[in-house]
């Protein structure tokens, strides 16, 4: 049976890398006693994916993987179970059954919401949110997206789906996934180059508060696909 599970990643372990986190998971589900399905053939190995890899230094509340499984008791024990084998960081939060036919969480990912968080000593923050919906408003913004092989400008404009101030925060709806994926740390370069300053990489903390596929037109929580077992 395919099962989704949701969890959140913190503090320290915002620091660890992609792949380490799928070992970590390894372990875990190892230590857990699951019975998790793995692949066949000469190295087999647990069948599990994840949904859209965090950068390094990006917390989350909103993270999925999706995982085979031989069998499973109900999501509230599942969740004891595997939590109990989790280091400090690392919360798992919603264990669905997703129907058979669905689609993976990798290439189901549509869109994400992050927090964005001013770090002392680098800007003055209320320039930001005072200048947030003039900089939303515009009908294209520019940026130079750059890889191991080339630079491109790119307008990233239909990408940014909301981006609004609340609390003295910035929060941000982004595409998300393998067609069209936009990272804060390029929406909030866009941000300083419009306000004329200089990009300060270090001066945000963000944070990614749920990861989205697309259903019907709308953005739905990936977990929103499976039902918990009773």
């Amino acid at each position: 049976m395919k099962i989704r599970m949701k969890f959140s990643k913190n503090g320290p372990l915002k620091f660890v890398g992609h792949l380490d986190i799928m070992r970590y998971f390894q372990k875990v589900f190892r230590r857990a006693e699951v019975d998790i399905a793995y692949s066949k053939g000469y190295s087999p190995h647990q069948i599990i994916s994840f949904a859209a890899p965090l950068g390094l230094g990006v917390t989350s509340d909103g993270e999925y993987l999706d995982a085979e499984f031989h069998s499973v008791s109900s999501s509230r024990e599942m969740l004891e179970k595997i939590n109990e084998q989790m280091n400090e960081g690392i919360v798992l939060l919603e264990f669905k059954q997703l129907p058979d036919k669905c689609k993976n969480a990798m290439s189901s990912v549509a869109g994400a919401d992050y927090r964005i968080t001013f770090r002392d000593g680098y800007y003055e923050e209320e320039e930001f949110l005072e200048k947030t919906e003039d900089f939303f408003a515009q009908d294209a913004i520019s940026i130079v997206k750059k890889t191991k092989k080339s630079e491109r400008e790119v307008d990233i404009r239909p990408m940014i789906y909301d981006m609004k101030v609340q609390d003295g925060h910035i929060y941000m709806k982004l595409a998300t996934g393998s067609v069209n994926n936009l990272k804060p740390n390029l929406v909030m370069e866009a941000f300083c180059r419009y306000l004329g300053l200089e990009h300060e990489p270090f001066a945000f903390m963000v944070h990614r508060l749920d990861t989205y596929l697309e259903k019907d037109g709308e953005l739905l929580p990936l977990g929103s696909a499976g039902e918990e077992i009773l």
